[in-house]
């Protein structure tokens, strides 16, 4: 199963979360409107600040936005603040690995993980805002003349 680390999930919530009204926000503020720990989310901001995703404002107003319009951050971008580059399997990324020379599907790894990351790419955070509305398949569904 292919899943995202908790931290990527919730960095990109804390995120999207303040890409809504681009203001100032508070790392209480955001927890309180998101439902993390008020240390997660102080946690998840020092990291994206230091990938240059959020700015830290300071004052007595002070807190956290984000560093660039919404539509100029990808969604691989979070991902890499909160857990590295994106690499599938271990030798998807840069490393190696000691069945490098004989490994037959290192190529379609990085191949697939190349697929992955472009399309994280081409999601920004402004996309993330808006939600998708849910489609249902009913035809499995019996009417029932209830």
């Amino acid at each position: 199963m292919l899943r995202l680390s908790k931290m990527a999930d919730y960095g990109t919530q804390v995120m999207t979360y303040m890409a809504r009204d681009q203001a100032v926000h508070s790392a209480s503020e955001v927890s309180a409107g998101l439902g993390i720990a008020v240390p997660t989310v102080s946690k998840i901001l020092k990291m994206l600040v230091r990938k240059n995703l959020v700015a830290s404002v300071m004052g007595a107003k002070g807190g956290y936005m984000l560093a660039r319009h919404p539509a100029e951050i990808s969604v691989a971008e979070i991902i890499d603040a909160m857990d590295g580059p994106i690499s599938i399997t271990e030798c998807s990324g840069t490393t190696t690995c000691e069945r490098e020379s004989t490994c037959s599907t290192r190529s379609n790894w990085q191949g697939i993980n190349h697929i992955i990351q472009d399309a994280l790419e081409k999601v920004n955070l402004a996309g993330m805002t808006q939600p998708k509305p849910q489609v249902v398949d009913t035809s499995a569904l019996r009417t029932r003349g209830i």
